[in-house]
């Protein structure tokens, strides 16, 4: 809730997964159906919806993948049968499993997939869990490792220093192996250059020390920062984002003719992905967004111009 800006609404996004939880059925919640319930109750807070309304604007919404993928019923079937009519509105068409969802599946290659990871991660990378960790879930384990890669092992740091920026002269003792710490005292941050870094100063165990860093977002009221077209309601073919998120795929292009229900673009926030989704058949006229782009509820993604009648 914090990361998709709703630490504010907090008893809302409660009493929401009171009633998303109702809506899909009352279902048994653990991971990963009480994930569905999560980024159900967050996306109905985020779009102003209630019980009554739900459903009958379901089919022109973009709902989270972890819901949509519920009611196709790759989590399985719910004891007491799908809300069939949120269902169809929420589906739009896309297919649907019957039974258990494993039942029909290939047996898997664990040879080729040890292969897959030697050859992007190195050998070092292999083990039998991380066999079994990408085989269940490739995305999250792709993402794992390519921030890893960038980043380092931030395990190594303390919960609140990694979602967090420090305050001034705050100090973090980091334990980097048997034997060896290291003491760093944030001291203050540079002014933005034109080539949009930073310095960061900060001591190491006493001693004074200066980074250089790609500011990757520019914050609100910076001067360098421009301001978002914004989606009209109004207009069915500007197409806005559904929640608050940072774009990572887009799969459309100016010029493009599309149809309605093509995937336009996929949104995440905390690994709540969104896949939105065109509304009108018609021809791409202008994408406002990028990969790694970072959009509020109601920032314009696509403009679409709907196919003459």
């Amino acid at each position: 809730a914090m990361q998709n800006g709703l630490v504010e609404q907090w008893e809302e996004v409660k009493e929401a997964y009171r009633m998303g939880n109702y809506i899909l059925g009352d279902i048994v919640k653990v991971t990963p159906s009480s994930k569905v319930v999560g980024d159900l109750a967050q996306f109905i807070v985020q779009n102003n919806l209630t019980e009554s309304t739900i459903v009958d604007v379901a089919d022109k919404l973009d709902f989270p993948k972890s819901v949509v993928e519920y009611f196709q019923g790759y989590l399985g079937q719910p004891p007491g049968g799908f809300p069939e009519e949120l269902r169809e509105k929420v589906l739009k068409g896309k297919p649907t499993v019957s039974g258990r969802p494993g039942s029909e599946m290939e047996d898997f290659n664990f040879a080729l997939e040890e292969g897959k990871i030697v050859d992007k991660y190195g050998k070092e990378a292999m083990s039998e869990l991380n066999v079994i960790s990408r085989a269940l879930y490739p995305s999250v384990f792709d993402d794992f490792y390519e921030t890893r890669k960038k980043y380092s092992d931030v395990s190594i740091l303390p919960t609140k220093a990694f979602l967090r920026p420090l305050e001034t002269d705050e100090m973090i003792l980091l334990e980097l192996g048997k034997g060896m710490k290291a003491e760093i005292v944030f001291k203050a941050v540079g002014d933005r250059q034109a080539s949009g870094t930073r310095e960061v100063f900060f001591e190491l165990n006493g001693l004074p020390r200066v980074i250089e860093v790609v500011e990757e977002t520019v914050a609100i009221g910076d001067t360098l920062s421009m301001a978002k077209e914004k989606a009209n309601p109004s207009d069915e073919g500007s197409v806005g984002a559904p929640m608050a998120g940072q774009v990572i795929d887009v799969n459309c292009k100016p010029g493009e003719q599309i149809k309605a229900g093509d995937p336009m673009v996929v949104l995440s926030a905390m690994k709540m992905e969104t896949t939105v989704s065109c509304p009108i058949d018609g021809t791409v006229a202008h994408v406002a967004v990028q990969s790694k782009d970072n959009v509020s509820i109601g920032d314009l993604l696509v403009m679409v111009e709907p196919e003459e009648q």
